[in-house]
């Protein structure tokens, strides 16, 4: 192989690896919208909070989720964008509070069961003993193989 081409084909591999190492890894979060259904003022706070959470107005996102939780305490995505604005405002305490809140309110939400913002605090409980198990019918979300206690799915996350 010529000196040239072996210096193009290193050339070319340094490239890809310093683009596919540039990135950052870190995916832009963003809040959920309230689902068809919903109450239509929850569904109005939500989407205020979401217009405030998205120019980054932490304090005004978290009064209209707030607001939102309010009106239809079992409004999961509600419950989950205040724990995302509450993680932003550093109160991680009650952010925990609301990432559980909304597990249990919604078992088999994808975007919150698998966010890794909520995978941080760990496994599913409230402070009362709850969890997931405690919903009738449901024996650890949604009776799914056998969950940890606490409500996790099958292996953890």
């Amino acid at each position: 192989m010529p000196p040239s081409s072996w210096k193009i084909g290193c050339l070319i591999c340094s490239l890809v690896f310093l683009c596919a190492c540039s990135s950052t890894g870190k995916a832009k979060i963003t809040a959920l919208n309230a689902p068809g259904g919903s109450k239509p003022a929850a569904m109005s706070a939500v989407k205020a909070g979401n217009q405030a959470f998205a120019a980054g107005q932490w304090a005004v996102a978290k009064q209209h989720y707030e607001k939102a939780i309010g009106v239809q305490k079992t409004l999961a995505e509600a419950h989950y964008n205040l724990a995302l604005t509450l993680d932003r405002l550093g109160q991680r305490k009650q952010a925990d509070v609301h990432y559980t809140e909304a597990a249990n309110y919604a078992p088999g939400h994808q975007v919150i069961w698998n966010s890794r913002i909520y995978r941080r605090y760990g496994d599913v409980e409230t402070s009362g003993g709850g969890g997931l198990s405690s919903i009738p019918g449901l024996g650890g979300l949604g009776g799914i193989g056998g969950g940890s206690p606490g409500g996790a799915p099958p292996g953890g996350f």
